[in-house]
């Protein structure tokens, strides 16, 4: 990559013209996009492609010898009682300390469950119709709720403790006949996935006071049982968790149980080293973790959030890198936000609300600014006023890293002021809510983000269950600061991908263009031949953009752009270089449920020898 020289003007860029002239911003080179004068260009911002996101490195907690050795034996197979206390009986089950909850449920879902019905997603089922031994398998979103007991912070914020401690503990106690005891390993029904085991574990003893606080002590009984035998499961099976994400709720699990279940010391030495070690390997360089997922990235966080509680109960610091992990965590997840404080719509993720997304922040302690240097996160992000672009400019995860996986290289988000005027669809992981399950696909897909789409082909193959195939395998990005005597400033990215290059022979190329005041957006489409030589024929193409909700459109008479009237009273042209045409699409809201919006596509064919598609979005008035 040839080091990039900044502009001293840029006649494409009027401060003042009017939207309906689709100026072509060039076919790439950069001569021929900006006139630049090298005596006074300084070094822009050049992002090196690549696919695999870098590991951080970090070192498990420093032992004395004594404890090395405690952390072998118990690893090799050592009982914790007789290595924490050779000499004496084991110790009756018990809590050592009660755990001040750090993150708050919904109380309209915990309602719902005083009411006798589990909420996800807007979908209310009842308790009784569950079946917790998991023969008849629920929707997804359902299922980790349900067997990984995150539904208690939902119950604890619904009432005063007395009044939903009966329900909690009926729930509890219909779970546990239906579960009496774990399976030899995971993967024999839903509750004893590794994930949901060590999320249930972590949620039990953070939320024990409502399930520990009956009078029936033979049901107290069960549970410490119960806490006990999951935490022994959690040791044996770690391992063998589905993912790394899953992995690491399964040691938040054992260390959260060798803190506060008696002779928990050689657990918590064990599960202390597995936990850092696996966080180092979720989480790369600049704290993004490797699914590139938002909603996976507030889960690590929660995850720590909640186990530095436990931390916090016994009054013991946690290891030092667990807090070093938590602030690289937090600056890629507001990088993904909006002005409203909402989450944009990525890998299978929906626009999570501003005041979820800040209980977590608040939570974690972490006081930071969104992360700007993203090579390794993927997602570019700029602030031009009132304006917030993000953009995907990074392969999707590696097929062993996706939960929810989606083609949506190159596409982007563009908010104004806190409205939403460009979107992805969004939702994919919370199907089986208000959104059907036979619509997951197909939000991953290329299609259901503002981005081109070639032949109705996704730019990555999209697989079941959340996995993805082959397709984009690099990406080039360049970032640039526009500046000179016309120009009040502008950021101008320009990416490529290789995801069509096997059936096509086209290389797709995007330029954004985002004035700093914020009210302007241009860009550029291009199908580059891969190799410098077109192939002959044509592909059916089509360039996507949806509209955040409430947008009311209006085409324009020649059918070469539209008017978009905001629920702020704002207005904005889109422009474009060919025909443009109106669809109906959704977008997954605040809490994962589907609204209908509406989406602007410029599609037609093009030659596989290539071609460029200019487009203008501008702030009326």
């Amino acid at each position: 990559m040839v080091e990039a020289m900044a502009p001293t003007r840029d006649d494409s860029l009027p401060g003042s013209g009017e939207p309906d002239m689709a100026i072509p911003l060039g076919d790439g080179n950069e001569a021929s996009v900006i006139a630049a004068s090298p005596a006074s260009a300084p070094a822009s911002e050049l992002i090196e492609p690549g696919r695999a996101l870098a590991l951080a490195d970090f070192s498990p907690p420093a032992l004395a010898a004594g404890e090395r050795l405690i952390r072998l034996a118990y690893r090799l197979g050592v009982p914790g009682p007789t290595l924490a206390a050779p000499f004496r009986k084991p110790a009756k089950p018990r809590l050592l300390a009660t755990v001040l909850n750090p993150l708050p449920g919904s109380k309209v879902a915990g309602t719902a469950l005083r009411a006798g019905h589990f909420m996800v997603h807007g979908v209310k089922a009842p308790i009784t119709q569950i079946d917790f031994a998991g023969a008849a398998r629920l929707a997804p979103p359902l299922e980790r709720v349900v067997h990984s007991f995150a539904w208690l912070a939902d119950l604890e914020a619904a009432a005063p403790r007395e009044q939903v401690v009966p329900v909690a503990e009926r729930v509890l106690a219909a779970w546990l006949a239906a579960n009496p005891a774990p399976p030899s390993r995971p993967g024999k029904g839903p509750a004893w996935t590794v994930a949901n085991a060590g999320l249930r574990e972590l949620n039990w003893l953070v939320h024990a006071p409502l399930i520990l606080s009956g009078n029936d002590k033979a049901q107290r009984a069960r549970v410490l049982a119960a806490m006990t035998e999951t935490a022994r499961w959690l040791d044996k099976n770690v391992g063998r968790a589905e993912d790394l994400l899953a992995e690491v709720a399964g040691w938040c699990g054992i260390v959260a149980a060798g803190l506060l279940l008696p002779d928990g010391k050689p657990r918590r030495l064990f599960g202390e080293a597995g936990l850092i070690k696996a966080l180092g390997e979720l989480v790369g360089d600049d704290g993004g973790v490797l699914s590139r997922s938002p909603l996976a990235q507030m889960e690590a966080i929660a995850l720590i959030v909640k186990l530095r509680a436990c931390y916090q109960a016994v009054r013991r610091d946690p290891p030092a890198a667990l807090d070093a992990i938590l602030a690289l965590l937090v600056p890629p997840l507001l990088a993904l936000t909006h002005g409203d404080g909402s989450l944009g719509s990525w890998q299978g993720g929906w626009a999570v609300d501003a005041a979820d997304l800040a209980a977590l922040i608040a939570a974690s302690g972490v006081r930071t600014r969104p992360l700007r240097d993203v090579r390794q996160w993927g997602y570019q992000r700029v602030v031009a006023q009132k304006s917030i672009l993000q953009f995907d400019a990074a392969p999707p995860p590696l097929a062993k890293h996706a939960r929810s996986g989606c083609a949506s290289t190159l596409a982007f988000e563009l908010s104004h002021h806190g409205q939403r005027l460009i979107v992805n669809c969004g939702g994919a992981a919370s199907a089986g809510g208000l959104i059907p399950v036979r619509l997951e696909q197909g939000l991953r897909a290329t299609a259901a983000h503002s981005t081109l789409v070639l032949d109705d082909a996704n730019s990555t193959a999209v697989l079941i269950n959340g996995r993805i195939g082959g397709g984009v395998s690099e990406v080039e990005v360049d970032r640039r600061t526009l500046a000179g005597e016309k120009l009040t400033g502008a950021t101008r990215l320009e990416a490529s991908h290789n995801g069509y290059v096997a059936r096509y022979g086209l290389t797709h190329r995007r330029i954004l263009i985002l004035r700093d005041e914020g009210t302007e957006l241009r860009g550029e489409d291009l199908l580059v031949p891969a190799g410098g030589k077109g192939k002959s024929g044509k592909v059916a193409f089509a360039i996507r953009f949806h509209l955040g909700p409430g947008i009311e459109v209006g085409l324009a008479e020649d059918g070469q752009g539209a008017g978009l009237a905001l629920p702020d009273g704002s207005y904005w042209q889109f422009r474009a270089g060919g025909q443009v045409t109106v669809e109906e699409s959704i977008w997954a809201d605040g809490q994962g449920r589907p609204q209908p919006v509406q989406q602007l596509v410029l599609q037609g064919l093009v030659s596989r020898g290539g071609g460029n598609f200019a487009w203008l979005l501008k702030k009326m008035g």
